[in-house]
């Protein structure tokens, strides 16, 4: 049945976290990781879903975690953007090798291993049906990856953006340590900020409520839930005006 299914979106923002390509460990790269994240994405874009990807960097550095450390912050935050360059370039290696054609843009210029962000030129990657990977989160300390994928997002003409995480949704409470935690099938932008419901940092959050841009929250380490997202079907929580 879902083969006669028609996708519900034509351009999507992944958003996935570093520490997502960390494996069970949530460190470092995990070659398994990457390899399932690649095969999914694999999978819409042969459904005609132009995929753009937003990936963190905390498997390597988190700048936030490291002022703490006593980094200095903005030191920190490059750090961290830097790192996300890297899971860029192994997230683009394991769709390559899956035939399927991927372009990494940076914030950061780095011309030896990466495009700089132009968005017209991103545009036309989509267009020619490349798989396009930002990296090096908005270019700038004191912004999270979040705010990058709500940025980018807006900027290139996304439908929505999909937040790849380890749980099916949004709960109103940590369904780890409270098995009662109520899910959300949807949920608007305002119901969340009052439940204060982290779905993205305020930043980005923001951003998407202003620029009326859905968020679906899912979980990406369930086979084939990328694809059963873009084909409509109800999976984790929708966050909609």
């Amino acid at each position: 049945m879902t083969k006669t299914k028609r996708p519900q979106f034509s351009r999507i923002l992944l958003k996935l976290s570093g520490e997502a390509l960390g494996g069970e460990s949530g460190n470092g790269i995990s070659p398994e990781a990457v390899l399932n994240m690649a095969e999914q994405i694999s999978e819409v874009r042969e459904l005609g879903v132009q995929v753009v990807v937003v990936v963190g960097g905390g498997n390597i550095f988190r700048g936030l975690s490291g002022s703490k450390r006593g980094v200095e912050r903005a030191t920190g935050d490059y750090m961290g953007m830097l790192a996300t360059v890297i899971n860029s370039l192994a997230l683009q290696d394991a769709l390559e090798k899956l035939g399927v054609p991927t372009r990494v843009q940076s914030a950061i210029a780095m011309s030896q291993v990466a495009e700089p962000f132009i968005r017209r030129r991103a545009v036309r990657h989509l267009e020619k049906k490349r798989v396009v990977i930002f990296g090096g989160g908005t270019g700038n300390p004191y912004f999270s990856t979040d705010t990058a994928a709500a940025l980018r997002a807006n900027e290139i003409g996304a439908e929505v953006i999909l937040k790849a995480t380890k749980v099916d949704g949004i709960y109103d409470s940590d369904p780890k340590k409270n098995p009662k935690a109520k899910r959300f099938p949807q949920i608007s932008y305002i119901d969340a900020l009052q439940r204060r419901l982290e779905v993205m940092d305020s930043t980005a959050f923001s951003l998407c409520m202003d620029n009326k841009m859905p968020i679906i929250v899912f979980d990406f380490f369930r086979p084939h839930n990328l694809r059963r997202v873009v084909l409509g079907e109800k999976v984790g929580t929708l966050v909609t005006g």
